[in-house]
């Protein structure tokens, strides 16, 4: 049962997950540039898989609707939560405090556990540097 799961191991599924996730947005920023909404799955076999959704229609500008995007992919986790142990989403994001744009990733526990964090980063002539993972706020929405 869920429930039934000691918090040690929902908190290991949930640094898996999100560490996962994190990894993944910065890898996607060294190799393109940037990166879209999406997330990741941790399955009862302790599969992980990465979950993704069609970008709408790009504005006028090139830009994505990425509040849109983030939408469908909470949509599309919630509709699969019952095949996972825990979930994690990762998005772009700016961050004012720090004068600069950021990977805002979070995971859920089907324990009832949640995680986020940010990693700051920013473009320099030698390519993508990062800052310090920090912890953040998150409220459930998948389970």
């Amino acid at each position: 049962m869920a429930e039934d799961i000691p918090l040690e191991t929902q908190q290991a599924q949930l640094r898996e997950v999100l560490g996962t996730a994190l990894g993944l947005a910065q890898e996607h920023l060294e190799q393109n540039g940037g990166f879209l909404p999406f997330g990741v799955t941790l399955d009862s076999e302790g599969e992980l898989r990465l979950v993704m959704v069609t970008p709408p229609e790009a504005a006028g500008d090139g830009d994505y609707d990425a509040e849109a995007m983030m939408a469908d992919l909470l949509e599309l986790l919630r509709q699969g939560r019952d095949g996972c142990q825990a979930v994690a989403f990762a998005s772009d994001v700016h961050l004012p405090e720090h004068g600069s744009d950021g990977i805002h990733g979070a995971a859920e526990h089907r324990g009832g556990g949640v995680m986020a964090a940010v990693v700051p980063y920013e473009l320099t002539a030698e390519g993508y540097a990062f800052g310090a993972l920090e912890a953040d706020g998150h409220e459930a929405t998948v389970f």
